[in-house]
């Protein structure tokens, strides 16, 4: 096994979760060769892990909204860097269209994707010369690891590896004191995955009794209100500048907490080794949770809102306590 390619285009928690499958691979083939194809607006992702060894990536997000004949261009340049290499294997751990063109554009005799009643969409099922066998019933992070290891023919061992490392931005996310930081990650890309502005005010408010200093990232004009009305409820805290993805990545890394809803950011807070609550409110905590014993937990159980309280007893728990008991066990347990 000399080259493999990993086609997982998109989105930021996603690709970051997936990471691990790298270090898998090149734990069961010592030398191996491991790129990986994503969508361009997730690339500097990629990059961030120092076992990857070439990003292939193209403006697909982009070309998509805007239809550009830039980006036209752009995508069929990197079908040329695509089809540079001949691979060992193909492995498509997203299951969508434009991911199985990706994969039976490049080359190579074998190109492994999920079962049809896996795949995100039907229609990618043309690509694939070999499946995954069925769904495990694990987390969907876990699964990746397991079908990969399928398709090569190796069980993945341990806790997952993402070996992160950022790059210099030449930018301070906040000046640095006495006291730790706990980032709130109110945004999310839907608004029924929200948490009520009153129980995030509640939370900011314990942290700071705590002795936390409390910053509040966004990423458009409407989060920023958000945070706004955040920090109205929590004195002391600071509404953060708009950042870049790396920006925000280099912020978690100096904060000693992040408490966030189910989005890609909380997932870098997770792969960071970073002191991490998720909170779940219409999402399967089950399927796209964050567990690592008195370091993450995930929170909510997909259908209603969580109470505060429920996110102070998973504080206590990644800042050592032990897990809570009883009639609350079921509620703050993770993956």
């Amino acid at each position: 096994m000399k080259r493999i390619l990993i086609v997982k285009v998109t989105s930021l928690g996603d690709i970051v979760e997936a990471l691990p499958v790298i270090a898998d691979i090149k734990r069961a083939f010592p030398g191996v060769q491991v790129d990986w194809a994503a969508d361009e607006a997730f690339a500097e992702v990629v990059h961030w892990s120092q076992r990857v060894d070439r990003v292939l990536c193209a403006p697909l997000r982009r070309f998509k909204k805007a239809r550009r004949w830039s980006d036209l261009k752009a995508i069929g340049a990197s079908i040329g860097e695509l089809r540079a290499y001949r691979y060992d294997c193909i492995i498509d751990i997203q299951g969508v269209y434009k991911t199985a063109i990706i994969a039976f554009l490049a080359r190579s005799s074998r190109r492994v994707g999920y079962r049809n009643k896996d795949l995100g969409e039907v229609g990618a099922s043309f690509a694939y010369t070999a499946r995954f066998g069925p769904r495990p019933p694990v987390s969907a992070w876990e699964g990746m690891r397991i079908s990969a290891g399928e398709a090569l023919g190796y069980q993945p061992e341990g806790e997952p590896v993402f070996d992160l490392k950022l790059p210099e931005t030449g930018t301070t996310p906040f000046e640095a004191g006495d006291a730790p930081v706990a980032a709130l990650f109110h945004a999310t890309s839907k608004d029924d995955k929200k948490w009520p502005v009153e129980h995030w005010g509640e939370v900011g408010r314990e942290l700071t009794r705590r002795g936390f200093r409390i910053v509040l990232p966004w990423g458009s004009p409407r989060e920023r209100e958000e945070a706004e009305a955040i920090a109205e409820e929590v004195p002391g805290a600071t509404v953060l500048p708009q950042m870049s993805v790396t920006e925000i990545a280099r912020m978690i890394d100096a904060c000693s907490l992040v408490v966030g809803t189910d989005t890609g950011f909380v997932h870098v807070a997770h792969a960071l080794q970073k002191r991490t609550v998720m909170i779940f409110v219409a999402t399967s905590r089950d399927h796209f949770g964050i567990e690592a014993p008195y370091r993450s937990i995930s929170i909510g159980d997909g259908l209603s809102v969580p109470p505060v309280s429920e996110a102070i007893q998973a504080i206590d728990y990644v800042h050592g306590e032990p897990r809570p008991t009883g009639a609350q066990a079921h509620s703050a347990t993770a993956v």
